[in-house]
């Protein structure tokens, strides 16, 4: 008969079309989302301690020292363009990142970078390329990682870090140095990014 499928991909896309008629009217989801969770600091602590990242909680005046403690003395360090220079002790040798290639950056120490959220609940640092945290290649690459946060940049709960994003820019989601695990759960760090993560916490 003319008009009747006569391939099988006709006769299934027909039958979804059948199924899905009349299309369901658009069903409300549900926005009531834990908005004023208290923030706790040792929380955030806590779970990134878990994934093996190191905490430090500092004055601002302090990170310069921190940093030096972190990094022998000469080590080179990839930093983005906004970075404050105060973060940066002179033991160590600083390389703007002027559109560095994928070498170079691979090749330094470490990245010093700021970062835009963290979530205390699971123990996330969000960078979103902002001019001090740089492009996203940038906290791949290097196999240590420095990330300089303030307590006023943290919340509880995903939804609160997701109000504070804007969806178009390039976001990375960090939860401890790089790791994954082979066939046997032997766990392996440093695979996808850097093999170990310093976290400095600002008051």
């Amino acid at each position: 008969m003319v008009g009747e499928p006569v391939t099988a991909r006709e006769v299934i896309l027909a039958r979804l079309r059948a199924a899905l008629d009349p299309a369901p009217a658009p069903v409300e989801v549900p926005r009531e989302y834990r908005r004023d969770a208290p923030v706790d600091l040792d929380r955030l602590v806590d779970r990134l301690t878990d994934y093996r990242a190191h905490v430090h909680r500092v004055a601002e005046t302090a990170v310069a020292d921190t940093v030096a403690a972190i990094l022998p003395t000469g080590a080179t360090v990839v930093v983005p363009p906004a970075l404050p220079p105060a973060w940066l002790p002179a033991t160590v040798t600083a390389r703007p990142d002027d559109d560095l290639d994928n070498r170079q950056i691979a090749a330094a120490d470490a990245v010093i970078t700021a970062a835009a959220v963290a979530i205390a609940d699971t123990g996330t640092v969000i960078l979103d390329g902002s001019p001090d945290q740089g492009r996203r290649v940038l906290s791949l690459l290097p196999d240590l990682h420095i990330c300089v946060i303030r307590a006023a940049q943290v919340v509880a709960g995903v939804p609160q870090a997701l109000a504070r994003l804007t969806s178009h820019r390039p976001l990375t989601w960090i939860s401890g140095p790089s790791a994954t695990s082979d066939i046997e759960l032997n766990r392996v760090e440093g695979v996808h990014g850097p093999r170990t993560l310093h976290l400095i916490l600002l008051p």
